[in-house]
C-alpha cells in the first residue's frame, strides 16, 4: 500500500530543507518566489496532502466541524446544510455531517462520534425529546449551537426563526381569507417549533374573536404519510373544517393528497397553510401557500456564531431570530 507523501519527501524531491518546504506549504512571507513555487510544483505533482492531525497538535484545532441534523429527508435541513458548508469553507473549515432521523438515542451517539472526532465545535438540531445531551455539550464547555430551535432552560447558543410570528401570519391569512374552522396539523409539542406556531395560531384566533378548541390541534409524527393517514382520519370523523395550517411543508403534502383523495378542491373547500417554504413547494399542484424562512443564512448564521465560539470571540450566549414571511400561492 502507497504511503502517505510527508514533508520529508517533498523537500528530498525539490532538494531543499525540510523548514523551507513547512514555509512554502504555509505561504510564509519570507521565501524565495521561485523556491515556493518549485515546492508548490513538487508536492502536488507526489501528491502531498497537509496532515490534519498534525495541524491539530500544533494549533490545537482539527478545523472541522461537526453537523447534527434530524431529518436528512426534509429538503429543508439539505437548505441548511448548504448555508453551514458554504459558510464554512470560507473560513477553512471542513463538515462532518449525521443525521438522526429524529431518535434521540442516534442524537446521542452522534454528539459522541463528534466529540470523539476532536470536532472544533458542534451545530446541531435536536429532537428535543429530552434535553440532557444538549446540557452534557454545555456542561463540557465544547463550541455548541443549537439550530432551528430554542430551549427556555437552558443557556446556549441558537439561531431559530420566529416560529409565534410564523404561526400567526399563516393562521391569520387563512381568517382573512373568511376560514373559521382551521385545523392545526402540529409536529409534537415536545418541540419548541410546534409550541411556538401554536402560539402564533392562538394569537391570530384571539385577535378575530374565535375562541381556541384544542380538539382543533391535532399531534402528528412528521412526514408525508403520518400526516396524510391523520387527514384521512379527520375526515372520516365527520369534523368540520375549512382550512388547515400545517407544521411544515412536508405535513401539507400528505394533507394536500388525502383531501384530493377525498374529493376536496382546494383552496375552494378547504385552504391549506405551509410552513419552511422548501424548494419544490412552489411546484406542487396547486403550489403551496407557506411560510418562507431564509433556509440558507440560518445555516450560515449558525457557522458564523460557532465560528466566534471557537475562535473565543463571543464571551454571551447569543440567541438569533430571523424573520419570517408568508408566501401566498394557490392553496390559500
Amino acid at each position: 500500500m502507497k504511503k502517505f507523501v510527508t514533508i520529508r519527501d517533498v523537500a528530498k524531491a525539490a532538494g531543499v530543507s525540510i523548514n523551507t518546504v513547512s514555509r512554502a506549504l504555509n505561504d510564509k512571507p519570507d521565501i524565495n518566489k521561485d523556491t515556493k513555487e518549485l515546492v508548490l510544483k513538487v508536492a502536488k505533482e507526489l501528491g502531498y496532502i497537509k496532515d490534519a492531525t498534525a495541524l491539530s497538535l500544533r494549533y490545537g484545532l482539527t478545523k472541522v466541524i461537526g453537523v447534527i441534523l434530524e431529518d436528512s429527508s426534509n429538503p429543508f435541513f439539505s437548505e441548511v446544510l448548504k448555508g453551514i458548508e458554504s459558510a464554512a469553507k470560507k473560513k477553512g473549515f471542513n463538515v462532518i455531517f449525521m443525521n438522526t432521523e429524529k431518535e434521540y438515542t442516534l442524537e446521542e451517539e452522534a454528539i459522541k462520534t463528534m466529540l470523539s472526532r476532536r470536532v472544533d465545535g458542534i451545530i446541531i438540531s435536536p429532537t428535543q425529546e429530552k434535553s440532557e445531551d444538549i446540557e452534557f455539550l454545555v456542561n463540557s464547555q465544547v463550541p455548541t449551537v443549537v439550530l432551528g430551535v430554542h430551549f427556555d432552560e437552558i443557556e446556549i447558543p441558537e439561531v431559530y426563526s420566529d416560529d409565534t410570528h410564523g404561526g400567526y401570519l399563516a393562521t391569520k391569512h387563512l381568517l382573512e381569507k373568511g376560514r373559521r374552522k382551521i385545523i392545526y396539523m402540529s409536529g409534537f409539542l415536545y418541540k419548541s417549533v410546534a409550541r411556538m406556531r401554536l402560539e402564533g395560531y392562538k394569537k391570530a384566533l384571539n385577535e378575530y374573536n374565535i375562541e381556541f378548541n384544542e380538539s382543533n390541534v391535532f399531534e402528528v409524527e412528521e412526514g408525508v404519510e403520518n400526516s396524510y393517514k391523520k387527514m384521512l382520519e379527520i375526515i372520516d370523523s365527520e369534523k368540520v373544517f375549512d382550512g388547515v395550517f400545517c407544521f411544515n411543508d412536508i405535513s401539507a403534502i400528505g394533507v394536500l393528497r388525502a383531501l384530493r383523495d377525498k374529493g376536496f378542491s382546494v383552496p375552494e373547500d378547504v385552504a391549506v397553510v405551509g410552513y419552511d417554504d422548501i424548494s419544490f413547494s412552489q411546484f406542487m399542484e396547486p403550489p403551496l401557500t407557506t411560510v418562507c424562512i431564509d433556509k440558507q443564512r440560518e445555516g450560515e448564521l449558525a457557522f458564523e456564531l460557532l465560528h466566534d465560539l471557537i475562535k473565543k470571540k463571543k464571551r454571551t450566549i447569543q440567541k438569533i431570530v430571523l424573520d419570517v414571511e408568508l408566501k401566498i400561492r394557490k392553496t390559500s
